[in-house]
């Protein structure tokens, strides 16, 4: 299980307990979904950002 401090997105700084939280109150991930559009809308830095790349 990931732990909820672990970083998930290095570009908008989103942990798993932001990701978990915002399902809980939603119904499901808006951060998530949010992530997903700066990734296709080229908006995204992971390979920059993330220690470990992409």
């Amino acid at each position: 299980m990931v732990n909820n401090d672990e970083m998930i997105c290095y570009c908008f700084h989103y942990t798993a307990g932001d990701i978990r939280r915002d399902a809980i109150e939603h119904g499901e991930s808006t951060i998530l979904q949010r992530i997903l559009n700066a990734k296709r809308s080229g908006g995204c830095q992971c390979v920059e950002k993330h220690p470990k790349g992409t």
